[in-house]
């Protein structure tokens, strides 16, 4: 049963911190708190590794790393591409190939015919002409609008579909059923919008990856989380934590809860962590 905040301290310090950003470190302005900064600040002084994991493609990151001085690695598109933040760049990618691609959309256009797609490639992002997300509408973003053809034509990082009126748990399901032998499907917005990585790679895949390179145990990683996206990491790490504002499948899924992302729930714990 998940308890609230930090009951004991390890007898020794975490070596790899892993978080979501949005929803969970991040205020839900877009924001880093100067706090939280901080507290990302101390967990590499210490000697642990620190590692965002995010749905975010690169190009949103770099407000991020200039605002955490260019601190620690990123796992983005849901483990699809992993960057590194010192450097800006992409080191490792796990992308959809172009003809699963191209299968998952017709199955799921033929399915559910009110979908609308999206598809962010390595190096930026397009979409349909009817693709619309509000504050994310996709030419706010450096999206372009392309043909559908023109959509599918080469392999992805990730394939987001949106539904203009069904909940993100029935799409969920729907979409899972019908294309889980291609993708791998979750969602992270509170709305009806998938996102699809290639088949089997998810935030934990591609966080134990990277443990494993550096000779880290699960046991020895603390994650942080919010969404449904967070659940395979969350699940994987030996200690997790939901910020008070999480869905109810993770808040019914990790150790321990905290306070909200607004309240800096992850810089409360990294506090108590390492004694700050």
């Amino acid at each position: 049963m998940a308890s609230p905040h930090l009951q004991h301290r390890p007898s020794r310090l975490p070596r790899l911190i892993a978080t979501d950003l949005d929803g969970t470190a991040l205020r839900s302005d877009g924001t880093i708190s100067p706090r939280t900064a901080a507290a990302f600040a101390t967990v590499e002084e210490a000697g642990s590794t620190l590692v965002f994991v995010t749905g975010r493609p690169p190009r949103w990151m770099h407000l991020v790393a200039g605002v955490l001085r260019h601190r620690g690695l990123a796992i983005c598109a849901n483990g699809a591409l992993v960057y590194d933040l010192h450097t800006e760049t992409i080191v490792e990618s796990h992308l959809i190939d172009q003809p699963t691609l191209a299968e998952t959309v017709r199955r799921l256009r033929f399915e559910i015919p009110e979908l609308t797609f999206a598809v962010e490639y390595e190096g930026g992002f397009a979409h349909e002409s009817t693709f619309r997300l509000g504050r994310w509408d996709a030419d706010g973003v450096g999206g372009k609008r392309v043909e559908p053809v023109t959509l599918i034509s080469q392999p992805c990082a990730k394939l987001l579909a949106l539904h203009p009126s069904m909940g993100p748990d029935e799409l969920y399901a729907r979409v899972k059923a019908l294309v889980g032998d291609l993708v791998t499907a979750t969602h992270s917005s509170g709305r009806a919008l998938m996102e699809m990585s290639a088949h089997g790679i998810t935030k934990a895949t591609a966080l134990a990856s990277l443990a494993t390179r550096n000779q880290i145990k699960a046991e020895e990683v603390v994650a942080f989380g919010d969404m449904p996206n967070d659940l395979p990491m969350l699940t994987w790490a030996g200690t997790s934590y939901a910020v008070a504002n999480a869905h109810p499948d993770v808040l019914a899924a990790v150790d321990h809860i905290t306070t909200t992302n607004n309240d800096d729930g992850v810089a409360m714990i990294l506090e108590e962590l390492y004694r700050l």
